[in-house]
């Protein structure tokens, strides 16, 4: 081998490792701040069995998020999704009957197609967890009966700043589902399935 090819040869070989290196020294973690416009499906069966157009409704609104990722392998992830109690208006054909809360923490395991590019588009599923509380409906007179477990569906994609700065655009589809009772009888089954579009900054420590 000549000199000039050997020193081509080990100028490459000292490029990848040093390539190499700085992929193993990132760290696993990034954290996302999002603000998530919340659109509930609006498919609650009707209110006793009497018509469909005895439907409760639940109002869509704006939120922020905090979200945790965790990077098993470049393309392998898990993101814990949380947030405060949220309130949300109910509405019985156009009526305003009460309020409820809920904290809807969501684990999802995402596989991300091209970790490292400028533009990194994932997909994830997971579960959803969801907590009702402060429940206000009808003066006291209906209630949520349980919490909610559900599926969780995710899409989106991280476009990088740098190499620790990364904006997000994040598409979920949430199961959230309770049964509503009334005199202690089952009145309905709300269902808020919403869809959260949101959009917000990622920091990888």
């Amino acid at each position: 081998m000549n000199k000039p090819l050997l020193i081509l040869t080990l100028a490459a070989l000292g490029l990848i490792a040093t390539h190499n290196l700085a992929q193993a020294q990132e760290s696993p973690w990034l954290v996302r701040a999002r603000a998530v416009h919340i659109d509930p499906a609006d498919k609650s069966d009707p209110v006793g069995g009497s018509g469909a157009r005895d439907r409760l409704h639940v109002s869509d609104k704006w939120i922020p998020e905090v979200d945790i990722a965790y990077y098993f392998t470049p393309h392998w992830a898990a993101e814990l999704i949380l947030t405060y109690p949220q309130k949300h208006d109910v509405t019985l054909d156009g009526t305003r009957i009460g309020t409820f809360k809920h904290l809807p923490p969501t684990l999802t395991a995402q596989y991300h197609f091209i970790p490292g590019a400028t533009i990194d588009p994932y997909v994830g599923a997971g579960v959803n967890y969801t907590l009702m509380s402060k429940v206000k409906l009808l003066d006291g007179a209906a209630r949520l009966e349980h919490d909610s477990v559900g599926l969780a569906l995710q899409a989106g994609a991280d476009f990088r700043l740098d190499d620790r700065w990364s904006v997000n655009i994040d598409v979920k589809k949430v199961q959230i589902r309770s049964d509503v009772e009334i005199g202690g009888a089952r009145a309905s089954r709300v269902k808020v399935d919403p869809v959260l579009v949101g959009v917000g900054l990622g920091y990888r420590f």
